[in-house]
């Protein structure tokens, strides 16, 4: 797993990629670390190269959107593959994250304050 971090204006896009790996939790901790520490109210999650989301990834992002809305600020999810989406729906997590389409849906939405309005297609 590859975590970058981006910023677009406002918003800090964290970009993941491959898979999650059992193990990896140094890797995660330190990615919540520094999203605490830039103090970032607007975070768009970016998984357009994750192939699935099993329960290590699930918790990540779960962890990353209590980070977040902890702090007060606003999360989004983005790029999800179809199979990503039915975890999501079966978790009921979509129901607790917005999740978009894209990176420029989600950013659109972050920027225009629409927290709740979701675009997935």
């Amino acid at each position: 797993m590859r975590i970058d971090f981006q910023s677009d204006g406002e918003v800090t896009i964290i970009r993941l990629e491959g898979r999650f790996a059992a193990g990896s939790d140094a890797e995660y901790i330190r990615a919540k670390e520094e999203l605490s520490r830039a103090s970032r109210r607007k975070v768009i999650v970016d998984c357009r190269d994750v192939p699935y989301l099993d329960s290590t990834a699930l918790n990540f992002v779960v962890g990353l959107y209590t980070t977040v809305k902890g702090a007060g600020g606003r999360f989004a999810l983005c790029g999800l593959n179809t199979r990503m989406r039915e975890v999501l729906r079966i978790t009921h997590l979509d129901t607790v994250m917005p999740v978009y389409v894209d990176r420029e849906a989600a950013l659109q939405a972050l920027e225009g304050g629409k927290d709740k309005e979701q675009a997935q297609g």
